[in-house]
Order: structure tokens, then C-alpha cells, then sequence
């Protein structure tokens, strides 16, 4: 079992902001989150993949919306929900990872 926690600074939860904002991408990554709480990542390896060179993984929404949720797990069987964007391109965009990755330095 994996707990999910979402990267909050001050009354700001950019992720949760996000999904509200994207109801379908909602709906998907909500079914995600509830796979990988009772089951661990195994269940959704093919909805992440590791963003090399930097300790951040992504959970890729596919479909008509697609959408990345950038996270990093800092201690066993816990994921931080760091940031999340719309997919506009293939590789996911430096200045997406560059908020996910000041995001986790404020989590230490």
C-alpha cells in the first residue's frame, strides 16, 4: 500500500488546483491514485516513467487530455504530488521539471 500526498505551501495545492481545473484528466488520474494507494506503482507501471537524471518520476494521463504529474517519493511506499501540466510536446518541457524539482527542495 502507497500514500499519496500532495505538495501544499501555504494554502496552495498546485496539483489539486490543476485536476479541478481538468475534469476528465480528474476522473483518469484519480483512478490512478486510487490503484497505486491499494496496490503500489506495480498495477500502473505503464502510467509512469522515470525523468532521467533528476529524482522525479511522471504519471502520464494519456488520451484526448494528456497531462504529465511530476512526484518523487522521499521515503518507502509514500509519493509527493509535486506538480502537474497539460502534455503539449514530446519531451516533457525543462521549466515543468524545474518547478517540480523547487517543489521537492521545499518538502526537506
Amino acid at each position: 500500500m502507497t500514500s499519496i500526498r500532495y505538495f501544499i505551501q501555504g494554502n496552495d495545492n498546485p496539483v489539486k488546483d490543476f485536476l479541478d481545473e481538468n475534469i476528465r484528466i480528474k476522473k483518469k488520474a484519480l483512478r490512478l491514485f486510487y490503484l497505486i494507494q491499494e496496490f503500489g506503482l506495480t498495477p500502473v507501471i505503464r502510467h509512469i516513467k522515470k525523468i532521467s537524471g533528476t529524482p522525479l518520476w511522471e504519471i502520464r494521463i494519456l488520451g484526448g487530455d494528456s497531462a504529465r504529474i511530476l512526484y518523487a517519493s522521499k521515503i518507502k511506499e509514500e509519493i509527493i504530488l509535486l506538480h502537474a501540466f497539460k502534455k503539449k510536446s514530446m519531451k516533457t518541457p525543462p521549466k515543468e521539471i524545474n518547478i517540480a524539482l523547487k517543489r521537492l527542495k521545499q518538502t526537506s
